[in-house]
Formats: structure tokens, C-alpha cells, sequence
């Protein structure tokens, strides 16, 4: 029951360490592993610090896994049927799935790589081509897709050509060879009829006749695997373009930003200018009412001057 319980406990700080960004797993397992020895859980304590730091395409792979649960549904259900065209070397099948295989696969990439940004930790098209290479991994190995659906992965999985359960099941299907042997027997054997019958019957039954077969399957597997390969040779040249666009949509990015940083430069230049008019239309409206002020005093002076003007005259006249 102890153990049961410390596996348990396990997987429960397994699922939180994963969840946590790299540069924060060292410190959260290294309090996890003496939170366990302080409980006196030595076996708890030595597995958690076991658990190795993910690489950063590993934690963004994981990241996809934890945010994204209906994608990796869809993933590993497009797993299964990819493997299955290839064991039934269903050519037709292989080629629709195919295309779909190279939609999915870049869809995920780019979602994985938003995830990353959303999460405080931009990553870069090397991290992104290590998901896409893992989510390859996925679709052709069964033991890869429980792998990357667990969450904890510690480094990206790498694609191997092919779909090696599926070669595995079709190679358990062909006969084995007949072992080579000497043209003549080192010791001539005792014949009887009944023996002579056995061997005639032996003969018709020799896998000449299902040769036909293994060759039509072997033809059928080069087939199936000439088109794993221009469908891979395809996705090469879409991540090719994936990435050169991604190159020219970061420099317009940078035009867009110096562009944008000149604007708000010619803005804040606008609005001092903007300021500097105000202010000047302020002083404007301050000096042209001066202007009347002293225009109304000087009519006041002139009617004054010329009371004053004519009170002398009456005054000399008298």
C-alpha cells in the first residue's frame, strides 16, 4: 500500500513539475524532494529528485499536451489511422491522410509556439521544428504518442523513417526463408512410398506459391513508402516557406516597429507643436486685447485733450 501511495504521490508532483516553465523546474522539484524527506517518505523523496529538467522544445511540447487536450485527441486518433493505411498499404488512404498529416502538424507547430508566447516564454523556429519533429514521432510510433500524451516529456521525441509498428506487422506476416542446404544429402536415406508421397506434398506446398503475394506486399510497401516520402519531402518544402515567411513577416515586423516608433516621434513633436500654437494664440488674444484697452484710453485722452482745448478757447474770448 506504501508503495502504491508513493507512486500515486509521484505522478501527482510529476504532473505539477512538468507543468512549470524549465528555468522554474530545479527549485519546485528541489522543494518537492525535501518536503518528502521532512514527511520521512525517503523512496518519494529520491524519485522526485530524480526527475529531469525538460529541454525547452520538451516543455513547449508538454505545454501543448496540457493546454491543448482536444488537439491530442485529434493527433493521436490521425495516428492511429495513419498506421493502419500503412500496415493495409492502402496507397489512396495514405495520400489523403498525408496531406491532412502536414496541415495538422503545421497548425500544432505555430499553436505550440503561441502557447509559448501566451505562457511569458517566446521560443524560436529551431524550438518549433523540434515540436513538429516530435509530433512526426507521434503519428508513426505508438510508444512515442503515449509518450508525448503523458505531459513529461524531458527532451523532443525524433521521427524515424517510416511507421515502425507497421513494417513490424507487415515483416510477421511474410513467411520465414527456408534455411539453404546442401545440394545432395551427406548420407543416403532409406525411401519409402509414403515418404516419397510426404515429399511430393511438401514440395507443393513450398512458399513458391505464395511468392506471387510477398511480391505484390513488397511492391506495395515501396509504393506506400515512396509516398511517406514525398509526403515528408512535401512538409520539408512547406516548413521551408513556413520559415522563410516567418523571416520576411519579423523584418516587416521591424519596419512596422521603426515605422511606428517615427510616428509616435512626429506625434510628440505634433502635439509640442500643437501646444506651441496654442500658446501663441493665447498670447495673440492677450495682446490684441491690450490693443483695444489702449485704443479706448487714447480716445478717452483725445476727448479729454479736446475739452480741455476748448475751455481755454472760451476762456481767452472772455
Amino acid at each position: 500500500m506504501a508503495v502504491r501511495r508513493t507512486l500515486v504521490d509521484l505522478d501527482a508532483v510529476a504532473d505539477e513539475l512538468y507543468g512549470l516553465r524549465p528555468q522554474e523546474f530545479v527549485a519546485a522539484r528541489d522543494r518537492r524532494a525535501r518536503d518528502a524527506r521532512t514527511a520521512g517518505d525517503q523512496d518519494l523523496a529520491k524519485a522526485v529528485g530524480a526527475l529531469r529538467r525538460p529541454s525547452q522544445a520538451a516543455w513547449v511540447c508538454n505545454l501543448l499536451v496540457r493546454r491543448q487536450p482536444e488537439e491530442v485527441r485529434s493527433l493521436l486518433g490521425l495516428g492511429e489511422e495513419l498506421r493502419r493505411a500503412h500496415r493495409e498499404l492502402d496507397g489512396a488512404r495514405l495520400r489523403r491522410l498525408a496531406s491532412r498529416q502536414n496541415e495538422v502538424i503545421g497548425a500544432l507547430g505555430r499553436q505550440a509556439r503561441q502557447l509559448a508566447a501566451q505562457a511569458g516564454h517566446p521560443v524560436g523556429e529551431s524550438v518549433q521544428r523540434a515540436v513538429e519533429e516530435t509530433l512526426h514521432a507521434v503519428l508513426a510510433d505508438p510508444g512515442a504518442a503515449r509518450d508525448w500524451a503523458a505531459g513529461r516529456l524531458v527532451r523532443p521525441l525524433s521521427a524515424t523513417a517510416g511507421f515502425p509498428a507497421a513494417d513490424e506487422a507487415l515483416l510477421r506476416r511474410r513467411p520465414a526463408p527456408r534455411a539453404a542446404g546442401p545440394e545432395r544429402p551427406a548420407r543416403a536415406e532409406l525411401r519409402t512410398p509414403d515418404k516419397d508421397k510426404a515429399r511430393v506434398g511438401d514440395r507443393n506446398r513450398t512458399p513458391d506459391k505464395d511468392r506471387p503475394r510477398d511480391e505484390e506486399h513488397l511492391r506495395r510497401l515501396a509504393e506506400v513508402r515512396e509516398l511517406a516520402g514525398e509526403a515528408e519531402r512535401e512538409l520539408r518544402a512547406r516548413e521551408a516557406e513556413a520559415g522563410a515567411a516567418g523571416r520576411a513577416a519579423r523584418e516587416a515586423g521591424v519596419r512596422v516597429a521603426e515605422a511606428a516608433e517615427q510616428v509616435r516621434a512626429l506625434r510628440g513633436r505634433l502635439r509640442q507643436a500643437e501646444e506651441e500654437e496654442r500658446r501663441a494664440r493665447a498670447g495673440e488674444q492677450e495682446a490684441r486685447e491690450r490693443v483695444r484697452q489702449a485704443d479706448r484710453a487714447a480716445r478717452e485722452a483725445r476727448r479729454r485733450s479736446g475739452t480741455a482745448a476748448a475751455r481755454v478757447e472760451r476762456l481767452r474770448g472772455g
